[in-house]
């Protein structure tokens, strides 16, 4: 029998819903309002001023006042607000700064304001409340719940509030939640991440866990360490209830094998595609691929084509403009002051009615030593479908170049953390379907090793744990940080060659 809580959350979900729906068969026409109102209301503002938004009224004048720029080309508008100005990119001052690591220019200040601060929490618990309304599974708002975030310690900075975004977020856990929600504040604050994981085991091992959330690899972390301590060969053994896992930042698909074995069974999940520039999509049907891109949040999106990036003047285009199965850079302009903004994030399409998408990569991380273009996605899927059919589980892999090897031709080095036991045998047919299903995804990478430019790849065993080590030493353990799943260098590797296995095939 439903208690008070889960039929007041069902009647709640219908209303979401519902009002989701509204907006979602409008999308142009939502969207253009969402533009037209982020530029009234930052018209008097410093970047306002400097780019004629009073001129602004249709999206052709959009594009021709405001150039697409990254972190690096707004950096002089964002060092004025963390010196403390007021009405540089967003009426005021913001509300918090989202800390995060940047590739040239260190450590990056992402602006989150008063208006722009309700949609990081809006779009996850609308998620879940779509997840309810479809599955009717309100079961877990009974039991525990967690989620391994950064810790909720902020700074001040100039008077701005400062920290990762999972610590913001965590001030903010629906009041439907509060009880249920694990682990404590004081072991939330624990900085080093070990510590940290082991204090959260101790923890939850003794509680009825039914909802675990998290970024895939950590929450692996968390899940050996409480198989260790336990003496359980499954996570179905210690928390009987676990029926739901909601994760975002990192592709799922690749871990889900190494999931099912740690859990023993098959659970629900729900996905969010949530960053400090805002909370961009979830998964809002558990049928359905894709994730509802959030057009009535506060932010208006732009997409440019993978291909289109390397001109000096890409063609960028609206909602409405945009195609399926087609790779675009996300550009975003927000009720948090980021204009015309590079998220160097790659979607593509899969939906346009209404219009849900994918994360296929970041657009900077990418093969194409020799013209091929290989991208995440295509990495990811290649090697899923190869581990699906020969029952190999993968834990965690990165993909590099190797251009110029002692004999032969050049090759794709992927670099692969095995559990368990694996043998060179198994390492060879994994090593061939891979390379098959690469060649069947990327066409440019197909005509390369037909035409001997290409070897076909290689792999490289890393050591039990190679990669949590190699995040530890590069001080990127835990949180929100993630591995690139490929790099157009070797650095990464270079890095990495004191934690692999001493065969290669």
């Amino acid at each position: 029998m439903s208690s008070i809580k889960e039929t007041l959350v069902k009647i709640y979900a219908k209303y979401v819903v519902k009002k989701t729906e509204k907006w979602s068969k409008k999308p142009v026409e939502t969207q253009e309002k969402v533009m037209k109102k982020l530029i009234s209301k930052a018209k008097k503002t410093k970047f306002g001023k400097d780019h004629n938004f009073d001129k602004i009224s249709t999206y052709r004048d959009f594009i021709k006042e405001i150039p697409v720029r990254d972190y690096e080309g707004i950096k002089t508008y964002i060092d004025k607000v963390v010196q403390g100005k007021k009405n540089i990119l967003w009426p005021g001052k913001p509300i918090y700064f989202a800390k995060t690591s940047g590739t040239t220019s260190g450590e990056k200040h992402i602006p989150i304001t008063k208006d722009s601060m309700p949609f990081h929490i809006k779009g996850s618990v609308e998620a879940t409340m779509h997840y309810i309304l479809e599955t009717n599974n309100t079961a877990f708002l009974n039991k525990k719940i967690i989620f391994l975030q950064g810790s909720p310690v902020l700074e001040n900075l100039n008077g701005i509030k400062t920290g990762r975004l999972s610590g913001i977020v965590a001030h903010y856990t629906p009041a439907f939640l509060r009880k249920n929600t694990m682990p404590s504040w004081k072991t939330n604050c624990i900085e080093d991440w070990e510590k940290k994981v082991e204090k959260v085991s101790q923890e939850t091992i003794k509680e009825e866990m039914a909802a675990i959330g998290g970024i895939p690899p950590w929450v692996v972390m968390y899940f050996e360490k409480l198989i260790s301590l336990s003496g359980k060969q499954t996570i179905s053994e210690i928390f009987p209830d676990f029926s739901l896992f909601v994760y975002g930042g990192v592709n799922f698909a690749p871990y889900k094998s190494v999931f099912k074995k740690l859990i023993g069974k098959n659970i629900d999940s729900i996905e969010y595609y949530p960053a400090s520039e805002g909370f961009f999509a979830y998964q809002d049907s558990q049928r359905n691929e894709g994730l509802l891109i959030q057009l009535n949040s506060g932010i208006f999106y732009e997409f440019i084509e993978v291909l289109e990036m390397s001109k000096s003047n890409p063609k960028r285009l609206s909602i409405k403009e945009v195609k399926l199965n087609q790779n675009y850079v996300l550009i975003i302009s927000t009720n948090a002051g980021l204009w015309g903004y590079n998220t160097g994030d790659t979607v593509a399409f899969v939906s346009l009615s209404p219009y849900r998408i994918i994360v296929t990569g970041r657009y900077k991380h990418f093969i194409s030593a020799f013209g091929e273009h290989v991208i995440g996605s295509e990495v990811e899927k290649a090697l899923k479908k190869a581990a699906d059919e020969t029952k190999i589980v993968v834990k965690e892999f990165t993909v590099a170049p190797f251009i110029n090897p002692e004999k032969g031709l050049p090759f794709h080095e992927w670099w692969i953390e095995f559990e368990g036991k694996i043998s060179l045998a198994e390492i060879k047919v994994l090593s061939k379907k891979t390379d098959n299903n690469l060649k069947e995804i990327n066409s440019y990478y197909s005509d390369l090793v037909k035409g001997k430019v290409l070897k076909p790849l290689e792999i490289v065993v890393v050591k039990e744990n190679g990669f949590k080590n190699y995040m530890e030493t590069q001080g990127k353990l835990g949180g929100q940080n993630k591995l690139p799943r490929l790099s157009n260098d070797r650095l990464i590797v270079e890095k990495m060659v004191s934690f692999k296995k001493i065969y290669r095939l």
